[in-house]
């Protein structure tokens, strides 16, 4: 078994905690908290008492360099740099869930985020974790970036595409809607259960930190620059992502070809399921799972492309994806730990 440290207890933790328990080869040994120090985490999310006697603990890097062969750091922004560059030189391999090694460019990630990067001579370093287009090379990483949840969903059904040279590079347009656990666990007054309920509102109009996150890979699986728009929503939902995803063949390419690409990219993929003809997925399909399905939508007429992906934003939109990639890291087999059907209904 191979000891594995917990960095934060918000709901990615848990998520992860609740996956674990189901792993043959990962252990969970500790788990940091800043709220919660003293506490079970059982006390903490009572679904996880019958499998764990964890108590929370401080965050003591010396102590999981001793104790721990990976670290999971379930993070704010901000926060995972400079742990990740002390376990680095530890030879621990981390999954870092937050924001802090997505972005490739420095820039890009203080302007969005508004704060400094301290190790930007790291970030060259980091696999973003997307296994299904980078698989090789997150087996040979020691620090992993963990795709953000909105842009699993986009990625994933655009990139072959784009690699194929199927659709126009310019004039891309997501829709995505979320439930409200992708806001976190802590308090804020747009996630409370009033502002919420029986309402449905866009955010963070061409400002979303996710944005230039999906603007980056598709532009690397482009060859060029794209140009995109992003546009999220928070939908009255514990679970899930639905991404609506808007495209244009490019002159002497047909409909068809989008199904023939995604099926042959996806055909050996699990976790990635391409959907029959005429189907569109509904996030109930993936609650709890480290599955992401796809519809499809060409038409030769018009050369209009609508690609429909649903996930659940805490599974494959995060710490599924990021078990899958720790895995991967361990040499272990990919699905360990992730097997699970969803709950329906």
């Amino acid at each position: 078994m191979y000891k594995i440290g917990i960095i934060g207890d918000g709901y990615t933790a848990a998520e992860l905690l609740r996956l674990l328990a189901g792993h043959d080869e990962l252990q969970a040994v500790m788990i940091s908290s800043t709220e919660n120090i003293g506490k079970n985490i059982g006390d903490v999310y009572p679904h996880l008492r019958a499998y764990y006697n964890l108590v929370c603990q401080p965050t003591d890097l010396e102590q999981i360099k001793k104790s721990c062969e990976a670290v999971f750091l379930a993070l704010p922004h901000g926060l995972s740099v400079p742990m990740v560059k002390d376990l680095f030189g530890a030879g621990i391999k981390c999954v870092d869930l937050g924001a802090d090694f997505r972005l490739q460019d420095v820039n890009t990630y203080q302007k969005y985020y508004e704060t400094r990067h301290e190790a930007p001579e790291m970030l060259a370093q980091a696999v973003y974790g997307l296994p299904e287009l980078n698989r090789e090379a997150i087996k040979t990483s020691q620090i992993v970036a963990n795709p953000g949840c909105f842009p699993t969903s986009a990625i994933l059904p655009i990139a072959p595409l784009l690699e194929a040279g199927l659709i126009e590079h310019q004039g891309i347009i997501i829709d995505s809607k979320s439930g409200v656990s992708g806001a976190g666990k802590a308090l804020k007054a747009s996630s409370h259960f009033c502002e919420v309920n029986e309402g449905f509102k866009a955010y963070g109009l061409g400002t979303h930190r996710h944005g230039p996150e999906i603007a980056q890979e598709l532009s690397r699986a482009a060859g060029e620059k794209v140009e995109m728009i992003f546009t999220p929503h928070l939908v009255p939902m514990n679970r899930g992502i639905l991404t609506t995803c808007y495209l244009r063949l490019r002159p002497g390419q047909k409909a068809a070809q989008v199904r023939e690409v995604l099926l042959e990219k996806y055909q050996a993929e699990l976790f990635v399921q391409v959907l029959e003809e005429g189907v569109t997925p509904n996030t109930k399909w993936v609650y709890g799972t480290n599955f992401l399905y796809i519809g499809i939508y060409a038409d030769d007429d018009t050369g209009n492309v609508i690609l429909v992906s649903a996930l659940d934003n805490l599974c494959k939109g995060a710490s599924g994806q990021a078990i899958q990639n720790m895995n991967l890291m361990l040499g272990l087999e990919e699905s360990q730990g992730l097997r699970g059907l969803g709950i329906y209904p």
